[in-house]
């Protein structure tokens, strides 16, 4: 029964879309309700995260666990795919600019779990692309 609600699309990469898609909204919701877990990610600047920083961080996060989600139910759609793809990139240039630029997050977990998920998504993806996309 439960697995009736899984992608039906063959492989793993689906049901990780799903799985990110899932902690996304976690993180989007926890946005909206608390800045702790916002100024663990920002620790180096945790005084400049404001509701208004956590909310506009929350409606981000919302619209990529939105774009995965669809993904999941049509990973063999280029545009769709492509999209994807496209909010892992920018997740991942995000957090390294943080870091390396902008140097308001440190290396740890909070900054760990964005730059694992970001770059293992990245790297899955280019890796399957032909076997996922419709041409």
């Amino acid at each position: 029964m439960f697995s009736d609600l899984l992608p039906s699309a063959v492989g793993l990469l689906p049901k990780w879309q799903l799985l990110v898609s899932g902690l996304a909204l976690f993180n989007a919701i926890q946005n909206y309700s608390t800045l702790s877990l916002t100024k663990r990610v920002y620790a180096k600047v945790a005084h400049q995260v404001t509701p208004l920083q956590a909310r506009s961080n929350a409606l981000w996060t919302f619209t990529s666990a939105v774009v995965r989600f669809y993904c999941a139910y049509n990973i063999h759609t280029k545009a769709v795919y492509d999209m994807t793809l496209a909010t892992y990139c920018i997740a991942f240039a995000h957090f390294t600019s943080e870091l390396f630029y902008f140097r308001s997050v440190e290396i740890g977990a909070p900054l760990l779990s964005p730059i694992f998920v970001s770059t293992t998504s990245i790297i899955w993806m280019i890796a399957q692309y032909g076997y996922y996309v419709e041409n």
